[in-house]
């Protein structure tokens, strides 16, 4: 069992930069990839981004490619996402996942289905 807890959301303008965290705690953290969806008032859960369990490798979805960055510390069991330039239309609850999946390619930490563990979630409000 993997417990996840995310930290870190808020309100913030348009333009402006937030840094989501979340901690891990129960397993190795180093044994799961993690990944950060959100789900947007009304909408589906939507992929955000995910990292390799090493660190090594990063997938993003278009919409906050070269925006958002993911990153991990295995030394303190906590994946991060800096976000950048937000958008009133990332304005969502963010969640965190965990999967001990190892899979070829990037494309399967897109799927939410393929993780196990979730957290509760952090809103960020983006306002205009």
């Amino acid at each position: 069992q993997v417990q996840l807890v995310e930290s870190g959301g808020g309100l913030v303008q348009a333009g402006g930069s937030l840094r989501v965290s979340c901690a891990a705690s129960g397993r190795t953290f180093s044994n799961y990839a993690m990944g950060w969806f959100r789900q947007a008032p009304g909408k589906e859960r939507e992929f955000v981004a995910a990292i390799s369990w090493s660190g090594s490798s990063t997938i993003y979805a278009d919409s906050v490619k070269g925006r958002f960055t993911i990153s991990r510390d295995n030394a303190k069991n906590t994946v991060y996402l800096q976000m950048n330039s937000l958008k009133p239309e990332d304005t969502a609850v963010y969640y965190c996942a965990a999967t001990p999946s190892r899979k070829n390619g990037l494309e399967w930490m897109q799927v939410r289905y393929e993780y196990d563990y979730w957290g509760q979630g952090t809103r960020v409000t983006v306002s205009s």
